[in-house]
């Protein structure tokens, strides 16, 4: 619980949600007749709409980028050292917007949802998503808030892919892409983490083909395994090692299986808390919308010309210490997008806390978006 509202926070915010009653048609087949969208704005829309960023999350994301819901919150949005006034995403210049993705269990629609046409969750019922849907779907709650054309649209990870699709989709709607610790498509190696990932939660006794809720039960032990796992990955070998080593939480080896190293404790912490806050079936179906982003795939396998058509102009970030999107994946992007003739910026920032840099206070990573973003709230007032 926060003692007092920071003077750079967003302060206390309320989420919003909207009900589309226009069918949504997925990559999938399926039809979505309705659906939710839950997100949370802050800052002051001007009066030409034109200042609005939207800003997409990642895996584990949510709607709650920035601020506190209550004063009873323990910690502020996810990436609340980037978002509020002074901030490099300044609520002074911007009106900033963050949905909670379909599929999501943060309220947007999602299998923990009611189906209409069953009256019960939906559950392993609910359709795969693309980030190609997500993006369709945000467009409509750009409508909604009458944003003709974003002035940025920011991701990490894939979030990053979702503001590249963009791009590619609607060229007439966005005239900044950032994009932060991503790849153009996932590599052989991260499928197969996400795929073990799915079968510690398929394998779950508790899992009951998805339909747990149910049950009244959660596959907890798989989830926990499978957010353990993506955990070890989205830290470099060297933080690990700086934040604990091989140090023995009770001092001595206790020769047994229980928790012996504090990695150990610091990984099932990790795990268990997230239990508490995610749902299985959409880390199910998340973690295949992951593996299913390849926006080349309609265009020849040709990234720059999926992006030829694009408008915007592009900052791309990576990390030297991010092995999940490692540095050359950015600059597969990067290339592409040279090729196509696009204006693109390129940095790579030095860090030791591997894919999850995007999240942090880095000041050289900060500096960079905060230099950018002001040259474009400079372009909305010169």
């Amino acid at each position: 619980m926060p003692e007092s509202i920071p003077h750079d926070s967003v302060g206390l915010v309320t989420p919003k949600s909207h009900v589309f009653n226009e069918p949504l048609s997925l990559d999938c087949g399926s039809v979505l007749d309705s659906y939710q969208l839950v997100f949370e704005t802050y800052g002051t829309l001007n009066q030409a709409r034109s200042n609005a960023i939207l800003i997409c999350h990642a895996l584990s994301g949510d709607h709650h980028v920035a601020g506190f819901n209550s004063m009873d919150d323990r910690k502020p949005g996810w990436w609340d050292n980037c978002v509020g006034p002074g901030k490099p995403i300044d609520t002074d210049h911007f009106f900033v917007v963050c949905p909670n993705n379909l599929a999501g269990c943060n309220g947007s629609t999602g299998p923990m949802s009611i189906n209409p046409k069953t009256g019960k969750p939906y559950g392993p019922d609910f359709p795969i998503v693309t980030v190609h849907d997500w993006v369709e779907s945000q467009a409509r709650l750009a409508d909604l808030l009458e944003i003709e054309c974003w002035a940025g649209i920011v991701g990490g990870s894939l979030g990053a892919m979702q503001a590249l699709q963009w791009a590619i989709d609607f060229p007439d709607r966005i005239r900044h892409a950032i994009i932060i610790a991503a790849a153009p498509k996932l590599s052989t190696q991260n499928i197969a983490f996400n795929e073990l990932a799915r079968q510690a939660i398929m394998s779950d006794q508790d899992f009951h083909e998805g339909r747990y809720y149910e049950y009244g039960v959660k596959p907890k032990r798989g989830l926990m395994l499978a957010r353990m796992l993506g955990h070890i990955t989205y830290l470099s070998d060297d933080v690990l090692d700086a934040k604990f080593g091989r140090e023995l939480r009770d001092g001595k080896i206790s020769f047994g299986f229980d928790v012996e190293f504090q990695v150990e404790s610091y990984l099932r912490h990790q795990g268990s808390s997230f239990v508490d806050r995610f749902d299985a079936n959409t880390y199910l179906l998340i973690t295949k919308t992951l593996d299913y982003f390849d926006p080349a795939a309609k265009f020849g396998n040709n990234l720059a010309v999926a992006v030829s058509g694009s408008k915007a102009n592009f900052l791309v970030i990576s990390f030297k210490s991010d092995w999940r999107f490692a540095p050359p994946r950015s600059r597969e992007i990067v290339r592409a997008l040279l090729d196509a003739d696009k204006n693109v910026i390129y940095t790579e920032i030095a860090s030791q806390q591997g894919h999850d840099s995007f999240l942090m206070a880095i000041p050289q990573y900060h500096d960079v978006l905060r230099t950018y973003l002001r040259r474009v709230a400079h372009e909305l007032n010169p």
